[in-house]
C-alpha cells in the first residue's frame, strides 16, 4: 500500500530526514490560514506519478492565486484519481537533484540501494542512470558511501547524502517497507540537502506489527467530506438504522450490546474491519478504486479477545447490520489478526453465509481479505459459498468494486 507524499514526509521528518515546511490542505479556504510564507507550491496528493506534467503541481505567490489554484487541483483527476487533500509546501531552489531509493531485491531477497545524479521528473533518463548496491550483509555506512561513489558524488556531499541513505535504510527496516524513495533529493547551492518528494510503500503483511502505519493510512479519508458529497452524497437522519444511540455525527450509530461503530453512506459496498485505522484505509481504497461504500463498521481490536464466543457475536451482529440495507450488493471483510483469530473468523463466516443463504433473496456477495491466517484453508472451507477469499488488500478491493457494478 502506497502512502501519499505528505504521509511519507511525516515519516521522513520523524527519522530526521530534512523536509520543507508544509501544511496539509483539506479545502481551498484553508489557504486563507496558511502558516507558510509565500511563494509556495501546491501539490495534488494522489498515488500516481506525473503530477507536474498533468497539472497537479502549481507555484503560487499569494492567497488569491493559491485559493484559485487549489480549487483547480481539487477538481483535476490525475489518471482518474481525485486528490482528497493537497500539500502546501515552501518553495526550494535546488542546484542539483538526485534520485535515492531502497527496495527489496526480488531475486536475492536482500535490500537494494538505488541512486542517480539525475533525479526529478525525467523518469526514463533517471532509470538509465541508476546505480545499484546490494546490502548482502549487516548494513553499515560503507554501503551508503559505496553508492555515493558509484553515482559520482564528490567532496562533502558524499557524507551528507550518505547520511540520508542511512536514515532511509533505518526507516525501511523499522517499518518493514517494500519501498522508500526520495525523488528528488534537492541540493542547494550551499550544499544543503532536502527531500523534495517522497514515496513509501508499506508491506500489507506487516501492518499488524505497525498500528502507527495503519493509523497514517487511515487518515487518507479522515476529512474526506468533499469526496463523500461527490461519491456518496450527504447522509440524512432518516436513513439511520433505529438501533442504539446516535453518537455525535448524525451518520454514526453505536450498537449498545456490542459497541460496534457503524457509519452509513449511500453506496453499495459494505465494509467490516477490525481496527479504526484499517477501516478508514479500506474505505479510502474503495473510493480510490471508483467504488461506492454503502456503510462501514469497525470491530474494535481487543473487544472480542477476552470473552469466549465474543468474536462470533460481534461478527454476526456486524454482518447483519451492514448487509440489511437494500442498496448493499457486496460485503468486504478486511481482517488482520493472529492465526487463532483468523481460523475462528473462517468458521464464523462459514456459519453466517450458510445461514444467510437460506433467507437472502438479494444474493449478496462477500469478499474476505484475511491476513494472519491460512488462505488455502479459508478457500477450501468456503468454496461452495458466495464469497471470494483474497490475500492482497488491493486485489480484494478491486474484486469488491467489480462485483458491485
Amino acid at each position: 500500500m502506497d502512502l501519499l507524499e505528505y504521509q511519507a514526509k511525516a515519516l521522513f521528518s520523524e527519522m530526521g530526514i530534512p523536509v520543507l515546511p508544509s501544511q496539509r490542505i483539506d479545502y481551498p479556504k484553508d489557504l486563507k490560514r496558511l502558516k507558510i510564507p509565500y511563494p509556495v507550491v501546491l501539490k495534488s496528493q494522489v498515488h500516481t506519478g506525473e503530477r507536474s506534467t498533468l497539472g497537479g503541481i502549481k507555484f503560487v505567490e499569494n492567497t488569491i492565486d493559491a485559493v484559485a489554484a487549489a480549487q483547480t487541483i481539487f477538481n483535476l483527476p490525475i489518471k482518474d484519481e481525485y486528490p482528497v487533500v493537497l500539500l502546501a509546501e515552501a518553495k526550494y531552489n535546488a542546484d542539483q537533484e538526485l534520485y535515492l531509493a531502497i527496495v527489496l531485491d526480488p531475486i536475492v531477497r536482500r535490500p537494494l540501494l538505488l541512486g542517480s545524479k539525475q533525479g526529478g521528473i525525467e523518469t526514463e533518463t533517471t532509470i538509465k542512470s541508476i546505480q545499484k548496491v546490494v546490502v548482502n550483509q549487516e548494513f553499515s555506512p560503507f554501503y551508503a558511501r559505496r553508492l555515493m561513489v558509484k553515482i559520482g558524488m564528490e567532496g562533502k556531499l558524499i557524507e551528507s547524502v550518505s547520511h540520508i541513505v542511512e536514515k532511509m535504510y533505518q526507516l525501511f527496516l523499522e517499518k518493514d517497507l517494500d519501498l522508500i524513495e526520495i525523488n528528488p533529493l534537492g541540493i542547494s547551492p550551499r550544499g544543503e540537502v532536502m527531500a523534495l518528494d517522497g514515496k513509501v510503500s508499506v508491506n500489507d503483511y506487516a501492518l499488524g506489527r505497525h498500528p502507527d502505519l495503519v493509523s497514517i493510512v487511515g487518515k487518507n479519508i479522515s476529512n474526506n467530506y468533499e469526496i463523500k458529497q461527490k461519491e456518496v452524497k450527504e447522509i440524512d437522519n432518516s436513513s439511520l438504522l433505529g438501533i442504539g444511540n446516535i453518537n455525535g455525527d448524525r451518520n454514526q450509530t453505536i450498537l449498545p450490546d456490542y459497541r460496534l461503530k457503524f457509519t452509513e453512506l449511500q453506496g453499495n459496498i459494505a465494509i467490516v474491519c477490525n481496527g479504526e485505522g484499517l477501516t478508514m484505509a479500506t474505505v479510502d481504497l474503495v473510493v480510490q478504486a471508483q467504488g461506492k461504500p454503502a456503510n462501514f463498521l469497525n470491530i474494535k481490536l481487543g473487544d472480542y479477545l477476552e470473552v469466549k464466543d465474543s468474536l462470533r457475536s460481534h461478527m454476526f451482529a456486524a454482518l447483519d447490520l451492514v448487509s440489511q440495507k437494500e442498496n448493499v450488493k457486496v460485503v468486504l471483510i478486511n481482517f488482520i489478526g493472529i492465526v487463532e483469530t483468523s481460523d475462528e473468523l473462517i468458521t464464523i463466516v462459514y456459519e453466517y453465509l450458510n445461514k444467510l443463504n437460506s433467507i437472502d433473496q438479494k444474493k449478496i456477495k462477500f469478499v474476505l481479505r484475511l491476513l494472519g491466517g491460512k488462505i488455502s484453508k479459508a478457500r477450501e472451507r468456503l468454496s461452495e459459498l458466495p464469497v471470494e477469499v483474497i490475500e492482497n488488500l488491493e486485489d480484494a478491493v478491486s474484486k469488491a468494486v467489480s462485483m458491485s457494478k
